[in-house]
């Protein structure tokens, strides 16, 4: 295959880019290290500007120009969506310099690096819970910053996500016909989101697995634990009366009040 000179050209330069750098990570000459960070990211060449400033930041650590290295560092990161370590330079740029200019900024995309770093509602929510504290703080530090709204917006949204995922994960013992560990697992997630959008159907849930428990349990549980499902039919009720699980509500409590020996007929006018 025949290569145009111009390709020919091209792989030249190349090649004579990557010599001049690598002869550059060679050098001693720290100050010129120093003008090709700014000079490489200005190229958007982030990764090249990040090693060199892992080798020169110890020595520029007590000068003047430490700042704007720290921030350039930082920056380069979340150029090259590396969010956990540009969340960590951004944090680290804050706390150490809180009179910048960038302070402000500094301190909102470290937030922001744990927003991107916040994972779907069924993985592990470290990063989000970790990101609605750092909303909250910069919104409490900075109360008249031009940002408010956009946190505050992603705080309600990272918020819907832990609901979702208390829900996923209380249901999940449900799904998997656990319903001893479904009742505690319903129980404390209507604890922790009483106003969940899930309400209705975690306390249907929670109805449920009390009647199935007491289904399967040995007979000297069982009355015991009728009872209780029958105390969590009529909270279910007293809630949600016109309920969309209305049959299946009401096949629970006749076959508890079968088994408690009730009179359904008095039950009815007493809850009508």
């Amino acid at each position: 295959m025949r290569i145009r000179p111009i390709a020919i050209i091209l792989l030249a330069l190349v090649a004579t880019s990557c010599g001049e750098y690598e002869k550059l990570l060679k050098s001693g000459d720290y100050e010129l290290k120093k003008q090709k960070v700014y000079d490489y990211y200005d190229d958007a060449k982030y990764n090249r500007s990040i090693e060199l400033l892992t080798q020169i930041l110890p020595r520029y650590r007590a000068t003047d120009e430490a700042e704007q290295l720290n921030w350039i560092n930082a920056q380069a990161h979340f150029k090259i969506r590396d969010y956990m370590m540009a969340g960590t330079y951004y944090q680290s740029f804050a706390d150490t310099y809180p009179r910048s200019n960038n302070a402000e900024e500094a301190a909102y995309l470290s937030a922001l690096c744990d927003y991107y770093l916040s994972p779907r509602p069924e993985l592990d929510q470290a990063y989000t819970r970790k990101a609605i504290e750092n909303f909250t703080i910069f919104m409490q530090r900075y109360p008249t910053s031009t940002r408010l709204d956009d946190c505050r917006a992603k705080v309600l949204e990272l918020q819907e996500k832990l609901v979702e995922k208390s829900y996923l994960s209380a249901r999940l013992y449900y799904d998997l016909k656990e319903y001893r560990s479904a009742t505690v697992s319903l129980a404390n997630s209507l604890k922790e989101y009483p106003d969940t959008k899930y309400r209705e159907e975690l306390m249907f849930l929670k109805l449920d697995s009390y009647f199935l428990y007491a289904g399967r349990s040995v007979p000297a549980k069982q009355v015991e634990r009728y009872q209780t499902t029958l105390d969590e039919y009529y909270s279910f009720i007293e809630e949600f009366p016109q309920s969309k699980y209305e049959k299946d509500v009401k096949r629970i409590f006749e076959t508890t009040a079968k088994f408690l020996k009730m009179d359904t007929a008095i039950q009815k006018t007493e809850t009508n």
